[in-house]
């Protein structure tokens, strides 16, 4: 049998009554104590599997996966999530819906969750509308159920929008927590979010956004890194520098790639699209321009082309703290010389931090499970304790 006590002890000492039948929508709407929670959740679900235990706190149930946008370590860490607590996912192929005929947002909503606990959506591609419509979806399954539609309101779970990506952050910040000792050993490290170069354009913000809305929650030294015209959402921003202020960390901004990796504890280079490219992307595909579309790309791609020199080498890499700093990427990573030509790290520097960002990305399936886990059960102390008391096995081995 299992040791779920440090787990429970934990949860017991944190308050987090709105957690439960709530969405998951923004990090910074949640409290301090309700994001430990579900690290401290997401830790025991994890710390049950290693000991094969069951975990299926449901008997029946759908879980929702809206996927508007492409996704590998999403969509399988949510169908993954789904699974471990006994959910059946069904996947919504818009394509295959009637939305092309003029459904409504309403409607569609009512129609899929007659069944569903969760509905998972990722919707990433254009400013202004992501997280709009997730709460447009969370608007109607709510008055799905207080009309008498629906028997039970199903929990929304943000899987990237255009302002955050929740499950990505919080996968990260689990693994910054394993990887320093615990989140009481933060306070203090240096954090580099930074742009880096990708033959690519349009990359979402919401990696970057979202980082520097959660890393600065814990006393971190979070700096953003990126050239001249490369901005992510300043009320973004603002939330960074606020967080920062109460926690008593610091938020910096700079245009310069080594002056960021300059005694850094951690690193995550990533690429991104500026943010008024992406609202003039928006405003073109509104508009069906799709000239409009082509030139902005390669207007976009011209100006990444400038900025080569904002890889993560191995010479960026000295200049870290004892030259050892955290290499983090929310992957696919575009790999010098192996993906592309020339992309956001060297190949060595890539390989070198492998397994480590495959253990990052190994912590989302747990996140999300206890986001889940947390939204439709009250107590989740006396769930876990079930799991581990009851011994029943998840594989007869």
């Amino acid at each position: 049998m299992c040791n779920i006590t440090p787990y429970i002890q934990k949860l017991n000492s944190l308050t987090f009554p709105d957690m439960y039948l709530s969405d998951f929508l923004l990090t910074w709407e949640k409290t301090d104590q309700e994001l430990q929670a579900i690290f401290t959740v997401a830790d025991a679900l994890r710390h049950l599997r290693e000991h094969n235990a069951a975990t299926q706190v449901f008997q029946s149930g759908l879980a929702i996966s809206n996927f508007r946008d492409n996704s590998t370590r999403t969509r399988f860490s949510y169908t993954s999530a789904a699974n471990m607590l006994g959910l059946t996912v069904a996947d919504l192929d818009e394509g295959k819906s009637q939305i092309a005929h003029g459904e409504t947002v309403r409607e569609t909503a009512n129609m899929v969750s007659f069944m569903a606990d969760v509905i998972g959506i990722r919707d990433d591609m254009y400013i202004g509308k992501g997280n709009a419509y997730m709460r447009e979806v969370a608007k109607s399954v709510q008055e799905g159920y207080d009309e008498g539609v629906l028997e039970q309101r199903p929990t929304l779970v943000n899987l990237q929008c255009d302002i955050d990506h929740p499950t990505q952050s919080m996968a990260d910040m689990l693994h910054i927590i394993h990887h320093f000792g615990g989140l009481e050993n933060l306070k203090g490290k240096k954090l580099a979010m930074t742009w880096a170069y990708s033959p690519s354009y349009g990359k979402p913000l919401s990696v970057p956004q979202g980082v520097i809305g959660l890393m600065t929650r814990f006393g971190m030294e979070v700096t953003l890194a990126h050239p001249e015209g490369y901005e992510v959402m300043s009320e973004v921003e603002q939330v960074a520098t606020a967080n920062a202020a109460q926690s008593g960390g610091k938020f910096t901004k700079t245009n310069c790639m080594k002056e960021a990796f300059q005694n850094a504890d951690i690193v995550y280079p990533k690429s991104w699209a500026p943010f008024a490219a992406m609202e003039q992307r928006t405003d073109l595909y509104g508009k069906g321009d799709m000239a409009g579309i082509n030139a902005l790309e390669q207007d976009l791609l011209a100006q990444n082309a400038r900025h080569k020199d904002w890889e993560c080498t191995e010479e960026m890499m000295a200049l870290t703290k004892g030259g050892e700093a955290l290499y983090m990427h929310c992957l696919p990573a575009d790999i010098t010389g192996v993906s592309c030509k020339e992309g956001e790290v060297a190949a060595s520097v890539f390989d070198r931090y492998r397994v480590p960002l495959y253990q990052e990305a190994g912590y989302k399936p747990y996140i999300i499970a206890a986001m889940m886990l947390m939204a439709r059960c009250e107590n989740p102390q006396q769930v876990l304790e079930q799991f581990a008391s009851k011994g029943m096995q998840r594989w007869m081995r």
